[in-house]
């Protein structure tokens, strides 16, 4: 099974966290939305698959090119 590491775009705070551990996803869900200058910055799922690893948490800050979840992909 292929890992696909998602990333976050832009620094920012991690705002809210709307997927969970072992919970399968389709392209195009919002797995994590991020907050940067009052602005949400919606991170969207790239595949199909199930989320193995968040290891971004609410309320932390993130760097451009943090992981933010990790999907094993169908």
């Amino acid at each position: 099974m292929k890992k696909v590491s998602v990333r976050a775009e832009t620094p920012a705070n991690v705002w809210q966290i709307r997927c969970a551990v072992g919970e399968r996803v389709e392209p195009g869900q919002e797995l994590v939305i991020l907050e940067s200058m009052k602005m949400e910055i919606p991170i969207e799922a790239p595949v199909a698959g199930v989320v193995r690893e968040l290891p971004a948490k609410e309320g932390s800050p993130v760097k451009e090119g943090d992981v933010v979840a990790v999907i094993d992909a169908e």
